[in-house]
């Protein structure tokens, strides 16, 4: 967007300029003094890259009532100036409650006036579509009412980069610097994100500034593949953003059953359009929402078990050998151990009740698998499942979570069956099933957490954890 107002600005046509509402999210109850702190933040962003003579005049805006500032602002700077002014304003979704009101309320009051007394322009960057600020400025949460901000034009979402063009964005850094993507490191680039521009640049600015400064040095498939894992655990500021949606509630909505592998409910489809437009979810070609790509359907459960994680007690790695490896049947009685102390108490801690057996286990697994391994996941719209992998060095595992919910048979028949199919994926001939018993008649904890060894016909050895 920097270069875009840029280029519109050295058309000689335009003033055009991005600045950002960000300071002002500090001040989402006080409109007044967010007003204040936005406006201070303009004019230095303003002097900084356009020339004096499109410049506003001295800060007298900031003398005007509380609630009328910024429009007072963008009145008197575009009548000073001989162009039209194009006004691109950046993180506006960082602003809430009675701020965001009164910001989008004075753009609404100000915009007949364009373009003599009001920008000719005005575009709102954030994740979400204008439709939800439409919301927060007074009008329904649905779009067949009036609002004061019904003023949109067009909503413009930068499109996700195909394989050609990922390809063609690492090559610029070749041509640059010399240094090589291999054409598996790309490929793998693109797997992971199929295309999302900011995880595209993210995963390669890892790469080349952090982990491999060497330009002599290819970048490989193993580069990519370390430098997604540190984006996950680091969350950056995009990951960190998709993270907070998942509080709100129409979200969850979604991405709950999702996680469950439960059909979706009666969901409305502005809510479903809404999960696609902020890039968290997409329609797959063969039918069905499902998550946008894998370092998404990676990062969403993993949000969730933050607060489950700090709520773990310290539990001593019991499941290691002496020499640092991984224990299977050490493991498992840890895990054992554990549930039967504290798994319960546990499911409070997360809001995703539905998934929250399959959160606190996720949570246990992590810390198992802290600086030593990997713990991947697999779940779809329908599948009544999730399966994971956890990898430690040599040792590889097989999981199925399954839950028996109230008013349906049990689902162990049918666990054995999918994890099967899933260990002959993952080339082994062992796994575990679990079955959380979700029913309001079943047994106490400590009467139904139990462990069954089933050896299958494929020969393939699966343990039944019943809790």
């Amino acid at each position: 967007m920097l270069a875009l107002a840029q280029q519109l600005t050295d058309t000689g046509r335009y003033a055009a300029v991005m600045v950002s509402v960000e300071v002002g999210s500090a001040f989402n109850h006080d409109p007044g003094a967010a007003e204040l702190a936005i406006l201070g933040t303009w004019y230095d962003t303003i002097e900084d890259r356009l020339p004096p003579e499109l410049q506003p005049s001295a800060k007298q805006s900031q003398q005007q009532e509380a609630g009328n500032r910024i429009k007072a602002f963008l009145r008197a700077w575009s009548r000073a100036i001989n162009l039209p002014i194009v006004l691109f304003i950046d993180e506006i979704d960082s602003l809430q409650d009675q701020t965001l009101i009164s910001v989008l309320r004075q753009l609404r009051d100000g915009f007949p006036n364009r373009p003599e007394n009001f920008p000719s322009s005005v575009g709102l960057i954030g994740l979400r579509d204008v439709r939800d600020y439409k919301v927060a400025s007074g009008g329904s949460d649905r779009l067949n009412t009036s609002s004061p901000f019904n003023i949109k034009v067009t909503s413009i979402t930068l499109r996700n980069f195909n394989a050609e063009e990922v390809a063609e964005l690492y090559q610029q850094h070749t041509q640059e610097t010399g240094q090589i993507f291999t054409p598996e490191a790309t490929a793998t680039a693109f797997d992971l994100t199929q295309g999302q521009p900011w995880l595209v640049n993210a995963l390669a600015k890892e790469v080349v500034e952090k982990m491999v400064k060497d330009r002599s040095i290819a970048i490989t498939k193993e580069h990519i593949l370390q430098a997604k894992e540190i984006l996950i655990a680091r969350q950056d500021t995009h990951l960190d953003s998709l993270a907070e949606r998942l509080r709100e509630p129409r979200i969850k909505a979604i991405i709950e059953p999702m996680l469950a592998g439960l059909e979706l409910g009666d969901i409305p489809n502005d809510d479903i359009q809404f999960v696609i437009d902020l890039g968290l979810c997409k329609m797959h070609p063969q039918g069905g929402l499902t998550i946008a790509n894998p370092i998404y359907r990676e990062v969403l459960p993993r949000v969730l078990t933050v607060t489950p994680m700090a709520s773990l007690p310290v539990i001593a790695p019991t499941w290691l050998t002496p020499e640092g490896e991984l224990n299977i049947d050490g493991l498992l009685a840890a895990f054992l151990k554990f549930w039967r102390q504290h798994g319960e108490p546990l499911l409070g801690s997360t809001g995703y009740h539905e998934i929250a057996p399959h959160i606190v286990l996720m949570a246990f697994l992590h810390r198992v698998v802290n600086g030593g391994g990997t713990l991947e996941r697999e779940y779809a719209i329908g599948s009544d499942r999730m399966d994971l992998c956890l990898r430690y060095k040599d040792v590889m595992l097989g999981i199925e979570l399954k839950v028996w919910r109230e008013k349906k048979r049990d689902p162990q028949a049918e666990g054995i069956e999918q994890l099967e199919s899933y260990l002959a994926r993952l080339g082994l001939d062992f796994g575990w099933l679990f079955v959380f018993d979700r029913r309001k008649n079943a047994l106490p904890m400590e009467e139904r957490l139990s462990t069954q060894v089933v050896l299958t016909e494929n020969q393939r050895r699966i343990t039944v954890i019943r809790a």
